[in-house]
């Protein structure tokens, strides 16, 4: 305990258990955890999530780019009626909230086919 007290900069043994005291009631309660947390770590975690988010955000910004020169492709090629189109919106929105937006091609090719 004595070694301890010293790496957590309390003067006295009764400090330190009123922080640990302290620590383990927010760890058990669930509250902030940056507050139990040392601040190298925690803004470690913070730039972590931080570049993630970028690369995300990239990833994203790129894939939107590539379908919609894909829709671009498909619109100069094919004569789909207002109508038709959207009713295909609203039923692809429908699956995508249902599947969670797991859909693939085979799907869509199924669906095309007169398959459910």
């Amino acid at each position: 305990m004595d070694r301890a007290m010293k790496i957590a900069n309390s003067k006295s043994r009764s400090e330190y258990l009123e922080k640990a005291a302290l620590f383990y009631a927010g760890y058990v309660s669930g509250q902030d955890a940056t507050a139990y947390l040392p601040p190298a770590l925690a803004s470690v975690l913070r730039g972590t999530v931080q570049d993630t988010e970028n690369r995300i955000c990239r990833l994203l910004f790129k894939l939107a780019v590539e379908q919609d020169m894909v829709m671009n492709v498909l619109a100069a090629g094919m004569e789909i009626p207002d109508e038709q189109l959207r009713a295909l919106r609203g039923r692809c929105i429908q699956d995508v909230k249902k599947t969670s937006g797991s859909i693939s091609l085979d799907d869509a090719v199924r669906y095309q086919r007169g398959g459910l």
